[in-house]
C-alpha cells in the first residue's frame, strides 16, 4: 500500500500542471481569436482581450492560476508569501478590465455594464475573503500551540500582507468606486508580475546554493537566473523601445513575454521538485523534513 505521503505529492505535481494547463488554455484561445482577425489586428494588451470571445477563458484561467498559486507552498516562506500575494491578485486582474476596449474583434461582444459587473464580482470576491482570511488565522495559531518549535512569525506576515491587500482594496473598492474601476486592473497586474519576478530571483539564488553545496562537476547552467535575467531585461528593453521609437502594442508583447517566461520558470520548477515538492537542501528544509517528500514514481 503507498505511503500517505505519496497522495500528497500526487496532488502536488497534478495542482502544477493545472496551472501550465492554463496557461497553454489562455494561449490557445488567444490564437484562435487571433487567427479571426487581420494578422496585423492585435489589441494593445493581452487584458484587452476581455473585450472579445477570450473573455470567459481569460477570466477562468486566471481565477485557477490565482487559487493554484495560493494553495501551493513555497520553498520558503518569502517565497509563499509572494505566490499568495500573486494568486489573490491574479482575480483582480481578471474581473477588473483594463479601460481600453481596443478595436479588434472578430465579432463584437455584449459585455453589459461593466462597472455594475465589477461591483458585483469584486464584492462576491471581498466577501469570501473574510473567512479565508479567518482560517488561515485560526491555522496560524493551531501551528504556534502544536509546533512551537517550527513556529515563525512569516506566517503572521503573510497573513497581515494578506490582510492589508483585501483591507486595501475593500476601502478603495467603497471610497472610490470609479477610480477602483479605472486603475484597479493595473495595479493588480503590476504587483502581480513583480512578485512573480521576485520568486524567479528567489529560486535562482536557491538553485545556485543547492549546485554549490552538492557541487555536481559540470553542472548546467543556473536555469532560473538565465530565466529571471530575461524577466528583468526584456521589460525594460521593450519600454525603452517604445518610448524611443513608439510601439503601439508594447504591453501586450512585455505580458505575453512574462506568461511565457513564467510558463518556463513553473515547468523547470516542476521538473526539479517532481519528487520533493519542496527543495530539501534549504536549511529550513534540512532542520524539518517536507512532508510531501516521496520516492514514489508515477
Amino acid at each position: 500500500m503507498p505511503v500517505p505521503g505519496g497522495y500528497s505529492i500526487k496532488t502536488y505535481r497534478y495542482l502544477r500542471m493545472a496551472m501550465i494547463a492554463m496557461i497553454v488554455l489562455l494561449g490557445a484561445s488567444l490564437v484562435i481569436e487571433w487567427a479571426k482577425t487581420d494578422p496585423h489586428c492585435l489589441q494593445n494588451s493581452i487584458s484587452a482581450y476581455y473585450y472579445t470571445p477570450v473573455r470567459a477563458i481569460f477570466v477562468g484561467s486566471l481565477i485557477t492560476i490565482g487559487v493554484c498559486m495560493v494553495v501551493l507552498k513555497g520553498n520558503t516562506e518569502p517565497e509563499d508569501i509572494l505566490l499568495n500575494v500573486a494568486g489573490i491578485l491574479a482575480p483582480g486582474v481578471a474581473l477588473v478590465p483594463t479601460p481600453g476596449r481596443g478595436t479588434c474583434h472578430s465579432v463584437p461582444v455584449d459585455l453589459g455594464d461593466a462597472a455594475a459587473n465589477v461591483s458585483n464580482n469584486m464584492l462576491a470576491l471581498f466577501i469570501i475573503a473574510v473567512p479565508c482570511l479567518v482560517v488561515a488565522a485560526i491555522f496560524i495559531i493551531r501551528d504556534r500551540i502544536q509546533h512551537p518549535n517550527q513556529w515563525t512569525w512569516m506566517y503572521v506576515v503573510g497573513l497581515a500582507v494578506s490582510a492589508l491587500i483585501f483591507g486595501g482594496g475593500l476601502v478603495w473598492f467603497f471610497a472610490d468606486r470609479e477610480g477602483f474601476i479605472d486603475n484597479a486592473h493595473y495595479a493588480a497586474a503590476i504587483t502581480m508580475f513583480l512578485c512573480i519576478i521576485a520568486v524567479v530571483l528567489l529560486n535562482a539564488e536557491q538553485f545556485r546554493r543547492k549546485q554549490r553545496k552538492h557541487a555536481v562537476p559540470h553542472s548546467p547552467a543556473n536555469r532560473y537566473s538565465v530565466i529571471a535575467l530575461l524577466m528583468v531585461v526584456a521589460p525594460l528593453v521593450m519600454v525603452g523601445w517604445k518610448a524611443l521609437f513608439g510601439w503601439q502594442h508594447a504591453v501586450l508583447w512585455i505580458e505575453g513575454t512574462l506568461i511565457l517566461l513564467f510558463a518556463a520558470f513553473w515547468v523547470s520548477q516542476t521538473q526539479e521538485l517532481w519528487n520533493d515538492g519542496i527543495r530539501q537542501e534549504l536549511p529550513r528544509s534540512q532542520a524539518t523534513p517536507s512532508p510531501l517528500r516521496s520516492s514514489s514514481v508515477e
